[in-house]
């Protein structure tokens, strides 16, 4: 695996910055940072882990203000099967991109709101989370 990011996905990304909240911005700037050293595999399941809890983390945090009901068990499963056992920075950072992903939600416009909420219904209904 390879820690290293394409030009056009990391501006994307810092576009997405900006409109992150402090504490997930210091986790992205960590990502970026990380990015930059390559052949380190451990460094490439940090940035995995961090991503990995960044994605779940906006779909989690998306459940009540999309009006969904998530299945637990299905949460666990997916934990389960994309996580390392030993990845102990996940549960951390899932916190925190969860949280950032909340207060982010609060002040989307209607249409905003409508469009994520479109989208994180289907990949909830895609991972088997919501029935």
């Amino acid at each position: 695996m390879q820690a290293f990011l394409h030009p056009y996905t990391l501006m994307f990304s810092m576009e997405r910055a900006l409109l992150m909240p402090p504490q997930t911005k210091r986790f992205f700037a960590l990502a970026v940072a990380l990015s930059c050293v390559s052949g380190a595999p451990a460094i490439a399941g940090s940035i995995d882990s961090m991503s990995l809890a960044n994605e779940l983390g906006s779909v989690l945090a998306s459940e009540k203000p999309c009006g969904l009901t998530f299945d637990q068990a299905a949460i666990s499963a997916f934990i389960e099967s994309k996580v390392p056992a030993k990845d102990m920075s996940f549960p951390s950072t899932l916190m925190v991109m969860t949280k950032g992903s909340a207060v982010q939600l609060e002040e989307l416009s209607e249409a905003g709101k409508v469009a994520h909420c479109t989208q994180i219904r289907r990949v909830a209904k895609s991972y088997g989370f919501v029935k």
